[in-house]
């Protein structure tokens, strides 16, 4: 088979989840398929993270803004390479796709109601394309996939599916995700202090970060620790107006917020967190949960959407909505030795379920389907 992959924006520099799970289900699919020849489509960038080999073929595809990109350069190249299939990895994809379409649609919190209104343009550009491009795609798609159980049942209930037409694929996460034993190096490139709370918080509403300041403003002042919040992604001035909004200035002392911090020093980062929070109001999935688990990192994370289904029945589930359920999970933890160890052991048990080398054996097993 020829097979193309959409993967637009995977040598960006700042690269986000749906980047990082495509480029790791390709590189997966590298190692374990010599038969079928692959075609990654690509806009150029900074960050060579892909290497050609005998069989994947990467093409560069210049354009000025996404929806061009993807609706008229990506087609027109697609035609001249005449692939069995095209398989788009973040959930849009040509509204006249040339071949057989396959298509990653990893949730379907665009046409749900909008929570908050914290957005950034971006968000606002993605969130209206979305709108109008997935609804229209769909009936052209010979597979969609999705990342969870969760996911699934919401789509096909929302969209009204055959429940032949999409399917669950779980994602994995990277292999350098694990304990390790020299860290402090790169984790003061962050933050002074080598017992902290962890969490990744950004503009989009669903990631909770208010309610999880406020959170953590009820925690400081019940520990007796008081371990100090490493924030990632999160600008000064968009954290400062939530501060004022939510009249928990006082805390800003016990706050790191370096920015965006790349993937290959997040093992470190949550190597040395006494623990990660994960406490989004829906999730598609929770990669980031399992990164967490793997380097033996207590998570407490929301009891809604596909978290549950991924942290399984012994994580620690909190009512993201209450900021004294969060607290009160944070102290318990700080304050259970026993408990605090069995979750490191039980984290570590539970990525176990997870790879990019089964998402990849599911994933060409599907591509066959078609």
């Amino acid at each position: 088979m020829r097979i193309a992959i959409e993967a637009q924006r995977i040598f960006r520099t700042n690269k986000h989840g749906m980047d990082f799970v495509a480029l790791e289900k390709i590189r997966e699919l590298q190692k374990i398929d010599k038969e079928n020849e692959y075609f990654i489509f690509v806009s150029p960038g900074e960050d060579h993270c892909l290497e050609e080999t005998d069989n994947v073929h990467i093409i560069e595809v210049k354009c000025p803004t996404y929806p061009l990109w993807e609706q008229v350069a990506l087609p027109r190249n697609v035609s001249k390479i005449k692939p069995d299939l095209l398989h788009c990895t973040s959930n849009t994809a040509p509204l006249n796709c040339p071949v057989p379409l396959v298509l990653t649609l990893h949730d379907i919190i665009f046409l749900e109601p909008r929570q908050g209104g914290n957005k950034s343009w971006y968000q606002n550009m993605g969130w209206y394309y979305r709108r109008m491009v997935v609804p229209r795609i769909l009936p052209q798609c010979r597979k969609i996939i999705t990342v969870s159980r969760f996911e699934c049942d919401r789509i096909r209930e929302v969209l009204r599916l055959p429940k032949d037409k999409i399917t669950a694929i779980y994602n994995g996460y990277s292999e350098h995700f694990h304990p390790l034993p020299e860290i402090s190096s790169i984790i003061h490139k962050y933050i002074n202090n080598d017992d902290y709370i962890f969490f990744l918080g950004n503009t989009d509403p669903k990631k909770n970060v208010a309610r999880t300041l406020k959170a953590y403003s009820l925690y400081l002042k019940h520990s007796e620790k008081k371990r100090p919040l490493l924030i990632a992604d999160l600008s000064e001035d968009k954290l400062d107006a939530i501060l004022r909004e939510q009249r928990i200035e006082e805390i800003k002392p016990f706050l790191s917020y370096p920015g965006y911090i790349p993937n290959t020093d997040l093992a470190y980062l949550y190597n040395g967190a006494f623990a990660f929070l994960y406490t989004s109001l829906r999730e598609s999935f929770g990669i980031p949960l399992l990164e967490a688990m793997a380097c033996g990192t207590p998570v407490i994370t929301g009891n809604t959407s596909a978290m549950p289904e991924i942290a399984g029945e012994g994580g620690i589930l909190v009512d993201p909505l209450s900021e004294k359920e969060i607290a009160d999970k944070i102290l318990y933890l700080e304050r259970d030795q026993i408990f605090y160890q069995n979750q490191i052991e039980y984290g570590l048990n539970r990525v176990k379920r997870f790879s990019w080398s089964q998402t990849a054996e599911n994933l060409l097993t599907l591509y066959k389907t078609i």
